[in-house]
């Protein structure tokens, strides 16, 4: 018998989803949009309107809120303007709110990042994905690896002093080589927060049909092996802890607002294709422009489809979000979440994984083992449907299902629950 005391509990983050984007990247399959200033116009008049309806939600002062995409520095200052004077009116921030915004480089003036810091915005995630030309355009990245460095600076220059850089290894033609001087160079510009992900290639994008043709080379998966476990050596040579999965920071430089996600915790979202988890309910918008703004206008949430999350759900979940943190699944915290044994609950799923060597029990806690860390997806794995088999839980909408988990920034490049 388990419970989840996270239904009643208010939520206190936020994901804005923007969606537009200059030109689309070939491995990209996110909700986002090539779209004219007119169009742009009205999804910040909706973004808006959204804003006022998720009030109605009673959520608690904002702790986090993160503006990911598309490209959410796409808007101009104006623009930005208007989401924040909307955004504050109807969903007030709490005094030490960590307020972060993704950003692509090459595309960022002084002004505009001036104006973000001014407006409250107070970390800033840079989409660098490597600093290497040829790989860059490889990806169809608009940017130049000087880009990423200028922009270090412009941001440094506005008053940001919490920057993360993302990277990217499995890319095609990639080599160790590359990544070990990718790693170099984020490391040399001295940012205290780093994302590294493994490519995936997703169906529908220009990276799958040129797979499907036999024209994509790609590493292999010993040698992404082989890349993930270089770029986690030399961060941990250069401080930088591996607290989650993907995600390497210098002590204290956590990304708060990504924490939600991997304990499991509710959180609003907003925008078109945004997913949210309020009141023990998942919930995804709409995903076109049009029916976004339709819905609105007629003083609806956009909401596409939802998902009520039985407890024997909710707690398989916290175990697979919580194991992509170094300080994994509390036992303590658990059971006071749940209202049942961490351990005794999941029994057979640890011995199993303890024989393989894959967990460890330490300081109260289930965690990954260092040999764990590149296979951790099947760990994961091991946990899906152990409660939720047998468990009477609210049936799911037509096509819905246990829907997607809220991806993780990209700190939106890697879905959570997949590296």
């Amino acid at each position: 018998m388990v419970w989840d005391r996270c239904r009643q509990q208010a939520p206190s983050s936020l994901y804005v989803h923007i969606p537009f984007c200059p030109s689309r990247c070939f491995y990209c399959d996110f909700t986002t949009y090539v779209a004219p200033p007119a169009a742009v116009e009205a999804y910040v008049d909706a973004l808006c309107q959204e804003f006022a309806l998720l009030a109605e939600l009673r959520p608690a002062p904002l702790q986090t809120v993160f503006f990911g995409g598309g490209t959410p520095t796409h808007l101009h200052l104006g623009q930005w303007e208007q989401v924040w004077s909307a955004l504050t009116r109807w969903l007030p921030l709490a005094p030490a709110a960590e307020v972060s915004v993704e950003a692509n480089p090459g595309r960022l003036s002084r002004e505009l990042l001036q104006g973000l810091r001014s407006l409250g915005v107070n970390r800033l995630s840079l989409g660098a994905q490597a600093l290497d030309d040829r790989l860059l355009l490889t990806l169809g990245r608009q940017h130049s690896a000087d880009d990423v460095r200028r922009s270090v600076e412009l941001a440094r220059a506005a008053g940001f002093t919490r920057i993360n850089l993302d990277l990217m290894f499995g890319l095609p033609e990639q080599s160790l080589a590359d990544v070990a001087a990718s790693v170099r160079e984020v490391v040399a510009l001295g940012v205290p927060h780093i994302s590294a992900y493994w490519l995936k290639v997703e169906a529908g994008t220009p990276f799958a049909e040129w797979q499907a043709l036999g024209l994509l080379t790609l590493p292999g998966e010993d040698v992404e092996a082989e890349m993930y476990g270089l770029v986690r050596e030399q961060l941990a040579a250069a401080g930088y802890v591996h607290y989650e999965v993907s995600n390497f920071a210098q002590p204290g430089e956590e990304a708060r607002h990504n924490l939600v996600y991997w304990r499991n915790e509710p959180y609003l979202a907003a925008g078109v294709g945004a997913h949210g988890y309020v009141y023990g309910e998942r919930y995804e918008n709409v995903r076109s422009l049009l029916a976004y703004q339709q819905a609105l206008a007629a003083g609806r949430r956009p909401v596409a489809q939802s998902h009520q999350v039985s407890a024997a759900e909710a707690a398989e979940d916290t175990v697979m979000l919580g194991l992509r943190l170094r300080a994994g699944v509390s036992a303590a915290r658990f059971y006071e979440r749940h209202g049942a044994d961490l351990t005794a609950l999941f029994m057979r799923e640890w011995q199993a994984l303890q024989r393989l060597g894959l967990v460890t029990w330490a300081e109260g806690a289930w965690r990954l083992t260092e040999r764990a860390w590149p296979v951790a997806n099947e760990v994961f794995a091991r946990f899906v449907g152990v409660l939720t088999e047998d468990a009477q839980a609210v049936p799911a909408p037509a096509g819905g299902g246990r829907l997607h988990l809220e991806r993780a920034e990209s700190e939106q490049a890697s879905e959570i629950g997949e590296n």
